[in-house]
């Protein structure tokens, strides 16, 4: 546990899976709580399922990160275990960046920021985006998790009777950001499990 005074960051990366709506949406509520800095890198085809899913531009999706950084910047300040972070979510992650991650090949700003909280014992978190799952996206998802990351793929819950597509949305981005260790965190996105009430039943 890496213990500064410096705020928690969290870097947040969007690639190119559809749901590009988690990314954001975790960026939102990161950025609502206090004593968290964000740290935002974007893929060619993260940029482009932001603005074919959300009709957001590069300058929109900036103000929601503390900083943002080009993903071709693999001298980026993310890219280095010096830098001291807290956590990493890719948000969506595409098979293709899972297969990245799974081999060690650093080859992109995302990858490689990833690669560093692998080889730092940090938290990394990928919101794996793709169905049905072949061999290959089996056995990559087995390589990370056996490397210390976590695979959260984004399946909606709906024991708490979600009536739309936003409530889908937070329950899953409330229940990442649980996985951060982060304190003070609202519960009122994803409230806890309190077990079925079956007072008076047989």
């Amino acid at each position: 546990m890496i213990t500064t005074t410096h705020p928690r960051r969290i870097i947040v990366a969007i690639s190119g899976a559809s749901g590009a709506v988690y990314g954001l949406r975790l960026l939102q509520l990161l950025r609502e709580m206090s004593g968290v800095e964000t740290h935002l890198t974007v893929s060619d085809s993260g940029w482009l399922n932001l603005q074919h899913e959300a009709g957001l531009d590069r300058a929109a999706v900036a103000t929601l990160a503390h900083r943002l950084h080009d993903v071709r910047d693999v001298g980026a300040a993310i890219a280095s275990g010096s830098f001291q972070s807290h956590a990493m979510v890719i948000a969506p992650c595409s098979m293709r960046t899972l297969a990245a991650v799974a081999h060690g090949l650093a080859d992109n700003l995302i990858t490689r920021a990833a690669d560093v909280m692998l080889k730092e014992r940090r938290r990394l978190v990928l919101m794996a985006r793709e169905t049905p799952l072949n061999l290959a996206h089996l056995r990559n998802m087995v390589s990370v998790t056996e490397m210390g990351a976590i695979v959260f793929p984004p399946v909606p819950a709906f024991y708490q009777r979600p009536q739309t597509v936003d409530e889908i949305v937070d329950h899953t981005v409330a229940r990442v950001i649980d996985l951060l260790d982060l304190p003070n965190l609202p519960q009122t996105l994803a409230p806890r499990w309190d077990g079925l009430d079956t007072a008076g039943g047989d």
